[in-house]
Protein backbone atom coordinates (compact mmCIF):
# COMPACT_ATOMS: atom_id res chain seq x y z
CA UNK A 1 0.00 0.00 0.00
CA UNK A 2 1.33 3.66 -0.77
CA UNK A 3 2.23 5.87 1.95
CA UNK A 4 -0.36 8.32 2.31
CA UNK A 5 2.03 11.30 1.74
CA UNK A 6 3.46 9.68 -1.46
CA UNK A 7 -0.26 9.47 -2.79
CA UNK A 8 -0.96 12.83 -1.87
CA UNK A 9 1.92 14.43 -3.51
CA UNK A 10 1.38 12.09 -6.67
CA UNK A 11 -2.08 13.34 -6.99
CA UNK A 12 -0.92 16.57 -6.30
CA UNK A 13 1.20 16.24 -9.46
CA UNK A 14 -1.51 14.45 -11.34
CA UNK A 15 -4.30 17.42 -10.84
CA UNK A 16 -2.03 20.05 -11.99
CA UNK A 17 -0.95 18.14 -15.49
CA UNK A 18 -4.53 17.59 -16.06
CA UNK A 19 -5.44 21.32 -15.00
CA UNK A 20 -2.77 22.82 -17.12
CA UNK A 21 -3.99 20.91 -19.86
CA UNK A 22 -7.49 22.05 -19.37
CA UNK A 23 -6.71 25.96 -18.83
CA UNK A 24 -5.07 25.78 -22.41
CA UNK A 25 -8.74 25.11 -23.69
CA UNK A 26 -10.04 27.86 -20.89
CA UNK A 27 -7.83 30.89 -22.77
CA UNK A 28 -9.18 29.99 -26.39
CA UNK A 29 -12.47 30.67 -25.16
CA UNK A 30 -14.94 33.80 -25.82
CA UNK A 31 -16.08 35.65 -22.74
CA UNK A 32 -19.76 34.67 -23.95
CA UNK A 33 -18.65 30.97 -23.01
CA UNK A 34 -16.72 31.34 -20.27
CA UNK A 35 -19.99 33.24 -18.73
CA UNK A 36 -22.08 30.62 -19.25
CA UNK A 37 -20.06 28.29 -17.37
CA UNK A 38 -19.49 30.76 -14.33
CA UNK A 39 -23.43 31.14 -14.57
CA UNK A 40 -23.91 27.14 -14.54
CA UNK A 41 -21.64 27.30 -11.54
CA UNK A 42 -22.98 29.68 -9.37
CA UNK A 43 -26.54 28.35 -10.23
CA UNK A 44 -26.06 24.82 -9.03
CA UNK A 45 -23.56 26.26 -5.72
CA UNK A 46 -26.94 28.03 -4.44
CA UNK A 47 -29.38 25.49 -5.36
CA UNK A 48 -27.33 23.18 -3.11
CA UNK A 49 -26.51 25.89 -0.83
CA UNK A 50 -28.12 24.33 2.32
CA UNK A 51 -27.12 20.55 1.79
CA UNK A 52 -23.74 21.97 1.69
CA UNK A 53 -23.83 24.56 4.98
CA UNK A 54 -24.97 21.13 6.64
CA UNK A 55 -22.45 19.20 5.59
CA UNK A 56 -20.22 21.83 6.60
CA UNK A 57 -21.53 22.34 10.38
CA UNK A 58 -21.72 18.41 10.90
CA UNK A 59 -18.49 17.68 9.46
CA UNK A 60 -16.32 20.31 11.02
CA UNK A 61 -18.56 21.48 14.16
CA UNK A 62 -17.85 25.22 13.47
CA UNK A 63 -20.88 27.38 13.25
CA UNK A 64 -24.30 27.21 12.55
CA UNK A 65 -25.67 25.79 9.07
CA UNK A 66 -28.57 28.51 8.88
CA UNK A 67 -25.63 31.24 8.56
CA UNK A 68 -23.32 28.85 6.25
CA UNK A 69 -26.31 28.46 4.27
CA UNK A 70 -26.16 32.89 4.04
CA UNK A 71 -22.70 32.54 3.25
CA UNK A 72 -23.06 29.69 0.40
CA UNK A 73 -25.67 32.56 -1.15
CA UNK A 74 -23.00 34.95 -0.76
CA UNK A 75 -20.06 33.11 -2.05
CA UNK A 76 -22.61 32.15 -4.94
CA UNK A 77 -25.49 34.87 -6.27
CA UNK A 78 -23.90 37.68 -4.20
CA UNK A 79 -20.45 36.68 -6.03
CA UNK A 80 -21.76 36.20 -9.28
CA UNK A 81 -23.63 39.19 -9.89
CA UNK A 82 -20.73 41.45 -8.74
CA UNK A 83 -18.45 39.90 -11.26
CA UNK A 84 -21.32 38.56 -14.26
CA UNK A 85 -20.44 41.83 -16.24
CA UNK A 86 -17.13 41.76 -16.09
CA UNK A 87 -14.59 41.58 -18.90
CA UNK A 88 -12.02 39.39 -18.49
CA UNK A 89 -11.28 37.83 -22.10
CA UNK A 90 -10.17 39.47 -24.56
CA UNK A 91 -9.52 43.14 -25.34
CA UNK A 92 -10.12 44.59 -22.26
CA UNK A 93 -9.84 48.34 -23.33
CA UNK A 94 -8.56 50.35 -26.20
CA UNK A 95 -7.35 53.76 -25.69
CA UNK A 96 -7.00 55.22 -29.37
CA UNK A 97 -6.27 58.82 -27.92
CA UNK A 98 -3.10 57.51 -26.41
CA UNK A 99 -2.90 54.35 -28.48
CA UNK A 100 -2.92 51.77 -25.67
CA UNK A 101 -4.58 48.28 -26.35
CA UNK A 102 -5.53 46.42 -22.87
CA UNK A 103 -5.67 42.46 -23.16
CA UNK A 104 -6.33 40.38 -20.60
CA UNK A 105 -4.24 37.11 -19.99
CA UNK A 106 -5.16 34.68 -17.61
CA UNK A 107 -2.32 33.49 -15.09
CA UNK A 108 -2.69 30.02 -15.64
CA UNK A 109 -3.42 27.19 -12.95
CA UNK A 110 -4.54 28.39 -9.37
CA UNK A 111 -3.54 26.59 -6.23
CA UNK A 112 -6.45 27.31 -3.83
CA UNK A 113 -5.70 26.08 0.47
CA UNK A 114 -9.21 25.73 1.54
CA UNK A 115 -9.68 26.95 5.51
CA UNK A 116 -12.16 24.28 7.82
CA UNK A 117 -13.97 27.38 9.30
CA UNK A 118 -15.53 28.47 5.90
CA UNK A 119 -14.88 25.19 3.70
CA UNK A 120 -17.74 25.14 1.17
CA UNK A 121 -18.48 29.08 0.53
CA UNK A 122 -14.90 29.40 -0.17
CA UNK A 123 -14.58 26.86 -2.71
CA UNK A 124 -17.81 27.98 -4.37
CA UNK A 125 -16.12 31.64 -4.15
CA UNK A 126 -13.09 31.12 -5.53
CA UNK A 127 -13.69 28.90 -8.26
CA UNK A 128 -16.26 31.33 -9.74
CA UNK A 129 -13.10 34.19 -9.63
CA UNK A 130 -10.81 31.92 -10.90
CA UNK A 131 -13.05 30.53 -14.13
CA UNK A 132 -13.94 34.01 -14.88
CA UNK A 133 -10.85 35.03 -15.11
CA UNK A 134 -10.09 32.37 -17.57
CA UNK A 135 -7.97 30.22 -15.08
CA UNK A 136 -7.94 26.51 -13.83
CA UNK A 137 -8.36 25.85 -9.89
CA UNK A 138 -6.89 22.70 -7.87
CA UNK A 139 -7.76 22.97 -4.69
CA UNK A 140 -6.10 22.03 -1.45
CA UNK A 141 -8.98 21.05 1.50
CA UNK A 142 -8.57 21.38 5.15
CA UNK A 143 -8.70 17.66 6.63
CA UNK A 144 -10.98 18.36 9.00
CA UNK A 145 -13.67 19.72 6.10
CA UNK A 146 -12.11 16.79 3.47
CA UNK A 147 -15.64 15.44 2.75
CA UNK A 148 -17.62 18.95 2.37
CA UNK A 149 -15.35 20.58 0.61
CA UNK A 150 -14.75 17.38 -1.84
CA UNK A 151 -19.22 17.88 -2.42
CA UNK A 152 -19.00 21.36 -3.12
CA UNK A 153 -16.02 21.02 -5.42
CA UNK A 154 -18.05 18.13 -7.41
CA UNK A 155 -21.33 20.18 -7.56
CA UNK A 156 -19.77 23.31 -9.12
CA UNK A 157 -17.37 20.76 -11.02
CA UNK A 158 -20.24 18.59 -12.60
CA UNK A 159 -22.35 21.97 -13.63
CA UNK A 160 -19.42 23.86 -15.64
CA UNK A 161 -18.53 20.36 -17.29
CA UNK A 162 -22.39 20.50 -18.13
CA UNK A 163 -21.88 24.20 -19.50
CA UNK A 164 -18.59 23.48 -21.79
CA UNK A 165 -16.02 23.83 -19.05
CA UNK A 166 -12.95 21.60 -20.18
CA UNK A 167 -12.64 18.31 -17.65
CA UNK A 168 -9.69 18.99 -14.92
CA UNK A 169 -10.47 22.76 -14.75
CA UNK A 170 -11.65 22.49 -11.65
CA UNK A 171 -10.77 20.28 -9.08
CA UNK A 172 -9.76 19.18 -5.33
CA UNK A 173 -6.93 16.74 -3.69
CA UNK A 174 -8.79 13.86 -2.28
CA UNK A 175 -5.66 12.72 0.00
CA UNK A 176 -4.37 16.06 1.44
CA UNK A 177 -1.24 16.17 3.50
CA UNK A 178 1.55 19.10 4.34
CA UNK A 179 3.81 17.17 1.36
CA UNK A 180 0.87 17.15 -0.96
CA UNK A 181 -0.20 20.94 -0.39
CA UNK A 182 3.80 21.72 -0.74
CA UNK A 183 4.18 19.86 -3.83
CA UNK A 184 0.86 21.99 -4.86
CA UNK A 185 2.27 24.70 -3.97
CA UNK A 186 5.85 24.81 -5.21
CA UNK A 187 5.12 23.10 -8.41
CA UNK A 188 6.48 24.83 -11.67
CA UNK A 189 3.27 24.63 -13.16
CA UNK A 190 1.13 26.42 -10.80
CA UNK A 191 0.94 30.02 -11.39
CA UNK A 192 -0.58 31.55 -8.50
CA UNK A 193 -1.21 30.56 -4.81
CA UNK A 194 -4.59 31.70 -3.50
CA UNK A 195 -4.42 30.99 0.33
CA UNK A 196 -6.87 31.31 3.08
CA UNK A 197 -6.48 29.84 6.25
CA UNK A 198 -4.02 29.91 9.65
CA UNK A 199 -1.16 32.27 9.52
CA UNK A 200 1.59 29.35 9.25
CA UNK A 201 -0.36 28.36 5.80
CA UNK A 202 -0.73 31.28 4.21
CA UNK A 203 3.58 32.33 5.56
CA UNK A 204 4.26 28.51 3.81
CA UNK A 205 2.54 30.11 0.86
CA UNK A 206 4.31 33.02 0.78
CA UNK A 207 7.24 31.07 1.01
CA UNK A 208 6.92 28.72 -1.63
CA UNK A 209 8.53 30.38 -4.65
CA UNK A 210 5.19 30.88 -6.43
CA UNK A 211 3.22 34.41 -6.36
CA UNK A 212 0.52 34.22 -3.87
CA UNK A 213 -2.29 36.08 -2.80
CA UNK A 214 -3.09 35.28 1.34
CA UNK A 215 -4.76 36.79 3.84
CA UNK A 216 -3.48 37.92 7.63
CA UNK A 217 -5.06 37.19 10.80
CA UNK A 218 -8.17 39.34 11.42
CA UNK A 219 -8.32 41.21 14.42
CA UNK A 220 -10.77 44.24 14.12
CA UNK A 221 -11.57 46.30 16.86
CA UNK A 222 -15.09 48.70 16.55
CA UNK A 223 -15.13 51.56 17.97
CA UNK A 224 -17.97 53.33 19.38
CA UNK A 225 -18.17 56.81 19.49
CA UNK A 226 -20.01 59.04 21.69
CA UNK A 227 -22.25 60.41 18.69
CA UNK A 228 -23.28 56.75 17.67
CA UNK A 229 -26.36 55.36 18.03
CA UNK A 230 -25.24 52.89 20.96
CA UNK A 231 -28.27 50.17 19.99
CA UNK A 232 -27.69 50.02 16.52
CA UNK A 233 -24.04 49.54 17.47
CA UNK A 234 -24.15 47.77 20.02
CA UNK A 235 -26.76 45.02 17.69
CA UNK A 236 -24.80 45.15 14.87
CA UNK A 237 -21.72 43.85 16.48
CA UNK A 238 -23.44 41.09 18.21
CA UNK A 239 -24.82 39.92 15.38
CA UNK A 240 -22.03 40.49 13.70
CA UNK A 241 -19.50 38.49 16.46
CA UNK A 242 -22.36 36.03 16.56
CA UNK A 243 -22.82 35.42 12.82
CA UNK A 244 -21.67 31.53 12.61
CA UNK A 245 -20.38 31.57 15.50
CA UNK A 246 -17.62 34.57 14.19
CA UNK A 247 -15.64 32.31 12.14
CA UNK A 248 -15.25 35.11 9.22
CA UNK A 249 -12.01 36.79 10.16
CA UNK A 250 -13.72 40.51 9.64
CA UNK A 251 -15.67 39.67 13.10
CA UNK A 252 -14.98 41.99 15.35
CA UNK A 253 -12.77 40.75 18.08
CA UNK A 254 -12.46 44.07 21.06
CA UNK A 255 -15.08 46.86 21.97
CA UNK A 256 -12.92 49.91 22.51
CA UNK A 257 -15.61 52.67 23.96
CA UNK A 258 -15.16 56.04 25.14
CA UNK A 259 -15.26 56.87 29.18
CA UNK A 260 -18.54 59.16 28.99
CA UNK A 261 -20.11 56.30 27.66
CA UNK A 262 -19.05 53.06 29.35
CA UNK A 263 -21.93 52.66 31.15
CA UNK A 264 -24.81 53.54 28.91
CA UNK A 265 -22.91 50.99 26.28
CA UNK A 266 -22.52 48.22 29.29
CA UNK A 267 -26.26 48.64 29.58
CA UNK A 268 -27.25 48.04 26.07
CA UNK A 269 -24.66 45.09 25.81
CA UNK A 270 -26.78 43.38 28.30
CA UNK A 271 -30.27 44.11 27.55
CA UNK A 272 -29.21 42.98 23.78
CA UNK A 273 -27.90 39.26 25.27
CA UNK A 274 -24.51 39.87 26.04
CA UNK A 275 -22.70 38.72 29.43
CA UNK A 276 -20.10 40.95 30.91
CA UNK A 277 -17.50 38.45 32.82
CA UNK A 278 -16.08 38.85 36.49
CA UNK A 279 -12.49 39.15 37.23
CA UNK A 280 -12.37 35.53 37.96
CA UNK A 281 -14.13 34.21 35.16
CA UNK A 282 -12.44 36.08 32.64
CA UNK A 283 -9.04 34.65 34.20
CA UNK A 284 -10.62 31.23 33.99
CA UNK A 285 -11.63 31.62 30.24
CA UNK A 286 -8.75 32.84 29.09
CA UNK A 287 -6.57 30.06 29.69
CA UNK A 288 -8.85 28.46 27.06
CA UNK A 289 -8.62 31.22 24.26
CA UNK A 290 -4.64 30.47 23.22
CA UNK A 291 -2.54 26.84 23.34
CA UNK A 292 0.62 26.70 24.94
CA UNK A 293 2.23 27.72 21.42
CA UNK A 294 0.39 31.37 21.22
CA UNK A 295 -2.50 30.13 18.46
CA UNK A 296 -5.79 30.69 18.79
CA UNK A 297 -7.02 27.18 20.59
CA UNK A 298 -9.43 25.24 17.85
CA UNK A 299 -11.66 23.76 21.00
CA UNK A 300 -13.09 27.27 20.96
CA UNK A 301 -13.20 28.07 17.28
CA UNK A 302 -17.00 28.66 16.10
CA UNK A 303 -18.29 27.28 19.03
CA UNK A 304 -21.51 28.40 20.84
CA UNK A 305 -21.41 30.83 23.97
CA UNK A 306 -22.80 27.81 25.98
CA UNK A 307 -19.86 25.31 24.67
CA UNK A 308 -17.41 27.31 25.85
CA UNK A 309 -18.80 28.30 29.18
CA UNK A 310 -18.82 24.49 29.90
CA UNK A 311 -15.32 24.22 28.61
CA UNK A 312 -14.35 26.57 31.07
CA UNK A 313 -16.33 25.69 33.84
CA UNK A 314 -18.94 29.05 33.38
CA UNK A 315 -22.18 29.14 34.44
CA UNK A 316 -23.81 32.18 32.21
CA UNK A 317 -27.50 33.00 31.58
CA UNK A 318 -28.68 30.32 28.85
CA UNK A 319 -29.58 32.82 26.61
CA UNK A 320 -26.25 34.56 26.31
CA UNK A 321 -25.00 35.40 22.88
CA UNK A 322 -21.17 36.63 23.48
CA UNK A 323 -19.02 36.67 26.44
CA UNK A 324 -16.98 40.08 27.34
CA UNK A 325 -14.24 40.67 29.61
CA UNK A 326 -13.34 43.75 30.56
CA UNK A 327 -9.41 44.52 29.31
CA UNK A 328 -6.81 47.27 29.56
CA UNK A 329 -3.93 45.09 28.03
CA UNK A 330 -2.90 44.54 24.77
CA UNK A 331 -0.06 42.52 23.66
CA UNK A 332 0.82 38.78 22.32
CA UNK A 333 0.49 37.01 25.30
CA UNK A 334 -2.71 38.87 26.39
CA UNK A 335 -5.54 36.47 24.89
CA UNK A 336 -8.32 38.82 25.13
CA UNK A 337 -6.38 41.05 22.35
CA UNK A 338 -6.12 38.70 20.05
CA UNK A 339 -7.61 37.29 17.36
CA UNK A 340 -10.89 35.29 18.95
CA UNK A 341 -13.02 33.06 16.20
CA UNK A 342 -15.85 32.73 18.72
CA UNK A 343 -18.10 34.58 20.33
CA UNK A 344 -16.18 36.38 22.34
CA UNK A 345 -15.06 40.24 22.94
CA UNK A 346 -12.70 42.42 24.58
CA UNK A 347 -14.27 45.50 26.08
CA UNK A 348 -11.50 48.60 26.85
CA UNK A 349 -12.43 51.86 27.81
CA UNK A 350 -10.50 55.30 26.91
CA UNK A 351 -10.60 58.68 28.01
CA UNK A 352 -11.51 60.13 24.61
CA UNK A 353 -11.87 59.34 21.15
CA UNK A 354 -8.07 60.11 20.50
CA UNK A 355 -7.05 57.88 22.81
CA UNK A 356 -9.59 55.14 21.69
CA UNK A 357 -8.11 55.55 18.20
CA UNK A 358 -4.53 54.83 19.96
CA UNK A 359 -5.99 51.83 21.51
CA UNK A 360 -7.29 50.63 18.14
CA UNK A 361 -4.17 51.32 16.42
CA UNK A 362 -2.41 49.59 19.17
CA UNK A 363 -4.60 46.42 18.63
CA UNK A 364 -4.01 46.23 15.21
CA UNK A 365 -0.09 46.81 15.13
CA UNK A 366 -0.16 43.44 17.64
CA UNK A 367 -2.25 41.44 15.53
CA UNK A 368 -4.85 41.82 12.26
CA UNK A 369 -2.62 44.86 10.63
CA UNK A 370 -4.34 45.52 7.07
CA UNK A 371 -7.25 43.87 7.66
CA UNK A 372 -10.51 45.24 9.05
CA UNK A 373 -12.03 47.62 11.58
CA UNK A 374 -15.20 49.27 12.10
CA UNK A 375 -16.39 52.65 13.50
CA UNK A 376 -19.66 53.39 15.00
CA UNK A 377 -19.72 57.30 14.69
CA UNK A 378 -22.35 60.11 13.41
CA UNK A 379 -18.78 62.78 13.59
CA UNK A 380 -17.50 62.89 10.04
CA UNK A 381 -14.32 64.74 11.61
CA UNK A 382 -13.80 61.38 13.98
CA UNK A 383 -14.08 59.35 11.30
CA UNK A 384 -11.83 61.02 8.76
CA UNK A 385 -9.00 60.65 11.16
CA UNK A 386 -9.58 57.01 11.89
CA UNK A 387 -9.21 56.70 7.61
CA UNK A 388 -6.75 58.79 7.65
CA UNK A 389 -4.61 56.90 10.62
CA UNK A 390 -5.67 53.55 11.24
CA UNK A 391 -3.39 50.39 9.79
CA UNK A 392 -6.29 48.60 7.87
CA UNK A 393 -7.44 48.34 4.16
CA UNK A 394 -11.08 48.07 4.89
CA UNK A 395 -12.15 50.50 7.10
CA UNK A 396 -16.52 50.04 8.11
CA UNK A 397 -18.13 52.65 9.15
CA UNK A 398 -21.69 52.18 10.63
CA UNK A 399 -22.07 48.74 9.72
CA UNK A 400 -21.27 44.88 11.04
CA UNK A 401 -17.78 44.00 10.60
CA UNK A 402 -18.12 40.30 9.43
CA UNK A 403 -20.86 41.23 6.60
CA UNK A 404 -19.02 44.83 5.84
CA UNK A 405 -15.99 43.36 5.69
CA UNK A 406 -16.85 40.79 3.06
CA UNK A 407 -18.87 43.28 1.14
CA UNK A 408 -22.40 42.14 1.92
CA UNK A 409 -23.57 45.55 3.24
CA UNK A 410 -21.39 47.24 1.87
CA UNK A 411 -20.53 48.10 -1.71
CA UNK A 412 -17.51 46.84 -1.21
CA UNK A 413 -16.12 44.04 -3.87
CA UNK A 414 -17.81 40.93 -3.02
CA UNK A 415 -15.14 37.96 -1.51
CA UNK A 416 -13.98 35.85 0.78
CA UNK A 417 -10.63 36.54 0.37
CA UNK A 418 -9.37 39.57 1.79
CA UNK A 419 -5.75 41.06 1.33
CA UNK A 420 -3.84 43.17 3.60
CA UNK A 421 -2.09 44.60 2.12
CA UNK A 422 2.11 45.59 2.93
CA UNK A 423 1.45 46.16 5.97
CA UNK A 424 0.08 42.52 7.02
CA UNK A 425 2.64 40.93 4.98
CA UNK A 426 0.26 40.68 2.04
CA UNK A 427 0.90 41.21 -2.07
CA UNK A 428 -2.62 43.00 -2.07
CA UNK A 429 -5.31 45.61 0.31
CA UNK A 430 -8.03 43.98 -2.23
CA UNK A 431 -11.42 42.00 -1.71
CA UNK A 432 -10.23 39.70 -4.45
CA UNK A 433 -11.99 39.41 -7.48
CA UNK A 434 -11.20 37.82 -10.77
CA UNK A 435 -9.27 41.46 -11.49
CA UNK A 436 -6.40 39.78 -9.36
CA UNK A 437 -6.23 36.18 -10.74
CA UNK A 438 -5.66 37.44 -14.24
CA UNK A 439 -2.52 40.20 -15.45
CA UNK A 440 -2.98 42.30 -18.18
CA UNK A 441 -0.52 42.85 -21.78
CA UNK A 442 -1.07 46.34 -22.94
CA UNK A 443 -0.02 47.25 -26.66
CA UNK A 444 2.11 50.81 -27.10
CA UNK A 445 2.26 51.92 -30.02
CA UNK A 446 5.08 54.76 -30.83
CA UNK A 447 3.94 58.01 -31.62
CA UNK A 448 8.11 59.41 -30.66
CA UNK A 449 11.51 58.82 -32.16
CA UNK A 450 14.58 59.31 -30.85
CA UNK A 451 15.26 62.81 -32.28
CA UNK A 452 12.18 63.77 -30.88
CA UNK A 453 13.15 62.58 -27.24
CA UNK A 454 17.04 63.74 -27.70
CA UNK A 455 17.99 66.81 -25.87
CA UNK A 456 19.07 69.39 -28.29
CA UNK A 457 21.93 72.02 -27.32
CA UNK A 458 21.06 75.41 -26.38
CA UNK A 459 22.48 78.19 -28.70
CA UNK A 460 24.81 80.27 -26.65
CA UNK A 461 23.80 83.95 -25.99
CA UNK A 462 26.44 86.34 -27.45
CA UNK A 463 27.94 88.21 -24.73
CA UNK A 464 27.25 92.32 -24.79
CA UNK A 465 28.94 94.55 -23.11
CA UNK A 466 27.31 96.21 -20.09
CA UNK A 467 26.00 99.07 -20.24
CA UNK A 468 26.79 102.02 -18.40
CA UNK A 469 23.85 103.60 -16.76
CA UNK A 470 23.06 107.38 -17.26
CA UNK A 471 23.13 109.82 -14.70
CA UNK A 472 23.81 113.69 -14.29
CA UNK A 473 27.15 112.94 -13.88
CA UNK A 474 28.04 111.12 -16.74
CA UNK A 475 25.82 113.42 -18.78
CA UNK A 476 27.87 116.57 -17.59
CA UNK A 477 31.27 114.34 -18.65
CA UNK A 478 30.09 114.16 -22.20
CA UNK A 479 28.97 117.07 -22.70
CA UNK A 480 32.18 118.87 -21.89
CA UNK A 481 34.34 116.11 -23.75
CA UNK A 482 32.19 117.13 -26.72
CA UNK A 483 32.54 121.13 -26.08
CA UNK A 484 36.14 120.51 -25.53
CA UNK A 485 36.41 119.17 -29.24
CA UNK A 486 34.41 121.60 -30.70
CA UNK A 487 37.05 124.34 -28.90
CA UNK A 488 39.71 122.64 -30.15
CA UNK A 489 38.66 122.93 -33.75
Amino acid sequence: MLDKDLQSIQEARTLIQQAKQAQKKLAEMSQLEIDRIVKAMADAAYSNRERLAKLAAEETGFGLWKDKIVKNSFASVGVYESIKDMKTVGVLNENKTENIVEVAVPVGVISALVPSTNPTSTVIYKALIALKAGNAIVFSPHPGALNCILEATKVIREAAEQAGCPQGAIAAMTVPSLQGTETLMKHKDVSLILATGGSPMVKAAYSSGTPAIGVGPGNGPAFIDQSASIPKAVKRIIESKTFDNGTICASEQSVVVEECKKDEVIKEFEKQGAYFLSSEESAKLEKFIMRANGSMNPAIVGKSVQHIADLAGLTVPTQTKVLIAHETQVGMKVPYSREKLAPILAFYVEKDWMKAMDRCIEILMNEGAGHTMTVHSEREEVIRHFQLNVPVSRLLVNTPGTLGGIGATTNLAPALTLGCGAIGKGSTSDNVSPLNLMNIRRVAYGFKELEDIRPTETPKAEVQEPQKELNNDLIEQIVQEVLSKLTTK
